[in-house]
């Protein structure tokens, strides 16, 4: 995984780069139907008999198998993309949406460590699921996913899972941002091979976590008997800018790859904040459970606002405000927001230490997911916000 920190250098060419929006060309968005190729390499995958591109299952160890699911499924620079399972209790699956930053132009997408270090362009042998901790780690006692299924879906598309275009920002550089197509590839062979499950859990994680309450309604859509929830962590303090909106929707392809949802009628690029996911999820779905995670004053998320124009003079306020308004449009969005400036933990060790005003987050999650009527929680003392940095 590179750098994080870098991450948020290259948002200060997101407004430059919107310009070039129209470079490339943009393939079909896809809507709650998995991409499609020729007939005779595919396979039935969902209860709406959608298609799924023909899969190659490669075992890696007792717990993981790496599938391959071709079709129109790449990385970044072009190169095979693959997702990982575990089957465990088939009742019960994980959805992983993976984090691992963004890229905006010809620097901060290219294809070198030396010029870009803000996201990952393809898949590596680091990546697998098995190298990982927190909710992956199977051994520890206080999982409250251990016995779950999953499905673990990496980030090599730099287009928070969203995406479904192809850019050329140089003669020299052609990206992938198709990440909307391997995300739904991932979801039609969980909504066939786990079609009975009675609970689907919607894990994101950054860069995962901005996207999550899409893929959660799209569950609802694949598996309408099943309990669907939402955990995100990393995303809770980002505006709802139209500009900002409007461009990233431009850059990525990402305003064709929302749902036809009836309650998305009339909406436009300019109204796809990512406040605005959990609204449109939630409404689509009110019985979808929606929760997040957030550290008060996250350097990452904080980085990023600083460099859009954003105000980041107290990001506990800013995720306590888009909070508010999610939950002023009619969606409960449980929340648990802790001190510090850290920048997510649900793949570390730290998803089993933190404790807030005696609430065990492992706990609470796991009340989450049992259905269970659970407190906002909030840290009283957060630490003091500071000014983000971006170097």
């Amino acid at each position: 995984m590179r750098s994080w920190r870098a991450v948020a250098l290259a948002m200060i060419t997101v407004i430059a780069a919107t310009a070039t929006a129209g470079a490339g060309a943009a393939s079909s968005p896809p809507t709650s139907e998995p991409p499609v190729t020729d007939e005779a390499s595919t396979v039935t995958a969902g209860p709406a008999g959608a298609t799924l591109p023909a899969t190659e299952t490669v075992a890696t160890d007792a717990v993981w198998e790496r599938v391959v699911p071709g079709g129109d499924c790449a990385c970044a620079d072009g190169t095979e993309f693959n997702f990982w399972v575990r089957e465990a209790d088939p009742a019960r699956v994980v959805l992983f949406l993976e984090g691992g930053g963004a890229c905006f132009d010809p620097t901060s997408c290219a294809f070198t460590e030396e010029e870009s270090t803000t996201y990952d362009w393809n898949i590596s042998p680091d990546d697998e699921p098995s190298s990982k901790g927190g909710i992956v780690a199977f051994d520890n006692p206080d999982n409250p996913f251990a016995d779950y299924s999953f499905v673990y879906v990496p980030y090599c598309t730099g287009d928070v899972h969203l995406g479904d275009v192809t850019r050329e920002y140089s003669p020299e550089l052609t990206v992938e941002h198709v990440g909307m197509v391997n995300g739904m590839a991932a979801l039609s062979y969980l909504a066939e091979n786990f079609a009975d499950a009675e609970q689907v859990v919607v894990v994101g994680e950054s860069a995962g976590s901005i996207a999550s309450p899409v893929y959660a309604g799209l569950v609802s859509d694949l598996l309408p008997d099943a309990q669907v929830t939402v955990y995100a962590d990393g995303s809770g303090a980002y505006p709802d800018d139209p500009d900002l909106n409007a461009g990233l929707g431009g850059l990525w392809g990402t305003f064709e790859t929302m749902p036809d949802w009836e309650v998305n009628e009339g909406l436009t690029p300019q109204d796809w904040g990512i406040p605005r996911f959990w609204v449109q999820a939630g409404l689509h779905d009110p019985e979808i459970v929606m929760s997040r995670f957030d550290h008060a004053y996250d350097e990452v998320q904080a980085a990023f606002m600083t460099i859009t124009g954003a105000d980041t003079s107290d990001l506990a306020a800013s995720i306590a405000a888009n909070e508010a308004a999610i939950e002023t449009a009619g969606v409960t969005q449980h929340s648990f927001t802790a001190p510090g400036t850290d920048h997510t933990l649900v793949l570390g060790d730290g998803f089993y230490d933190m404790e807030v005003d005696g609430v065990a987050l492992t706990d609470w999650v796991a009340d989450i997911v049992a259905g269970e009527d659970v407190p906002d929680v909030t840290c009283t003392d957060c630490g003091a916000p500071s000014p983000a940095t971006t170097g």
